[in-house]
């Protein structure tokens, strides 16, 4: 029932967050399967990589805060901003970005070819998404 209200009022940060947690579930299994093939296997680097995943979940939880105080703000000078979610999905789309980087760098890790343009296509939306982000912080 608390996921079911959380999916309600968040319905707008559903798809994306669920499209995050399979990558980062992704990037995990990645890393692991390239530790493992390179005999670098750690249960130290293992934990620290699980903290990490954990941390970029607040990360998400403060964009979604941020949006929250903004959205307060502009109700209390009485602009009516509705439910959006710019700077909790421009985190997500920022952490899906970096998940994707590295995924690609860790099947290279394992020694699957990795095609120059997707490398190039990623870092490029990981820009883009910073400029954005910038964008917004400063209006």
């Amino acid at each position: 029932a608390l996921l079911a209200a959380v999916g309600v009022y968040f319905q707008e940060l559903l798809g994306p967050v669920i499209v995050v947690s399979v990558v980062m579930l992704c990037d995990y299994a990645s890393g692991v399967a390239a530790a493992w093939v390179k005999g670098e296997l750690s249960s130290r680097v293992g934990i620290v990589g699980i903290v990490k995943k954990v941390a970029y979940a607040l990360i998400i939880v403060v964009g979604i805060v941020v949006d929250w105080v903004v959205q307060v703000a502009a109700e209390k000078v009485g602009i009516d901003a509705g439910n959006f979610y710019y700077f909790a999905l421009l985190v997500i789309v920022w952490l899906i970005i970096n998940e994707c980087i590295s995924i690609l760098e860790n099947v290279a890790r394992i020694g699957v070819p990795i095609p120059p343009f997707l490398q190039k296509l990623t870092k490029k939306l990981k820009n883009t998404t910073e400029s954005k982000g910038d964008e917004l912080s400063e209006g």
